[in-house]
């Protein structure tokens, strides 16, 4: 049959999912909330039903053959294992044609590796998400491989803003996003859970303490990206002279906190590094 043309409206995009884990659900469910693409028009491979009756309950589309899903998508996601993905890309290679665009969300795979693996005029993009994706309140970077143009790049873009932050970078920062967003929630919810158990410790209930951490985290946060301030700025706002904040603050510098997070997000990276040229 005729293949689908590659359209920008969503509405006749044929999306696929090689690969339906946790990262790739919290993307179709991006998708789906925000009204980008039908459910009827997404399509999600896997090699049990494990992960596919989730997909079925939005209404996705599924089957076991990864050939299946190249033929029947123009974007295609890929979603495997890094350890399973070039036996999948042997697999779709004969598959794909020029009209896909074929998107990576393996972590430490490189775009040269994808394109070493696929035919040589494929549209390849690479992007690194992070879980809050699944609330649509990600934080996700994305490169573009010689091949992916504006075009590309655009659809992607107006796709993936529907899961939260998006921005376009240089590959050699998707390393970097891993260790400051990829892993860096991780780092939040130690925090949030050290903050309420602080006020545990001073008499308050758990659940309360808890609830109102993650409120205080996400007001926070959202000051931070509607005012567009210096961090260091919105926090000598909170300073009065001889107040609380500041008494709480010189203890925060005296167990070093700013030094160990900058070293949890070098560590992150230099391990999302390593992994890649494994």
């Amino acid at each position: 049959g005729a293949w689908p043309r590659v359209a920008m409206e969503a509405s006749e995009l044929w999306v696929g999912f090689v690969g339906a884990g946790r990262m790739a659900g919290g993307l179709v469910r991006g998708l789906l909330q925000a009204g980008k693409v039908p459910a009827s028009n997404i399509l999600a491979s896997a090699p049990s039903d494990k992960n596919l009756d989730a997909w079925r309950e939005l209404g996705c589309r599924t089957t076991h053959c990864n050939l299946e899903v190249v033929h029947r998508s123009t974007l295609v996601f890929l979603a495997t294992k890094p350890h399973i993905l070039p036996g999948v890309l042997e697999e779709i290679r004969p598959a794909v044609g020029s009209h896909h665009i074929v998107v990576s969300l393996v972590a430490g795979v490189t775009i040269q590796t994808l394109q070493r693996l696929l035919p040589p005029w494929t549209k390849v993009l690479r992007i690194m998400p992070n879980l809050p994706c699944v609330v649509q309140a990600g934080a996700m970077v994305f490169s573009r491989g010689s091949n992916a143009g504006d075009e590309e790049a655009t659809l992607l873009k107006s796709l993936l803003s529907s899961c939260g932050l998006c921005e376009e970078v240089p590959e050699s920062y998707i390393d970097i996003h891993t260790g400051l967003s990829g892993s860096g929630v991780a780092y939040v919810y130690l925090f949030a859970e050290a903050l309420a158990e602080g006020a545990v410790k001073m008499g308050m209930p758990g659940a309360l303490a808890s609830r109102i951490a993650a409120q205080t985290l996400l007001g926070a946060a959202k000051m931070l990206l509607e005012t567009g301030e210096h961090p260091a700025k919105l926090r000598g706002d909170v300073c009065t002279p001889g107040g609380t904040t500041i008494y709480a603050l010189h203890q925060l510098e005296k167990g070093a906190l700013r030094a160990t997070v900058m070293n949890a997000v070098e560590a992150a990276t230099n391990r999302a590094c390593d992994m890649a040229k494994d």
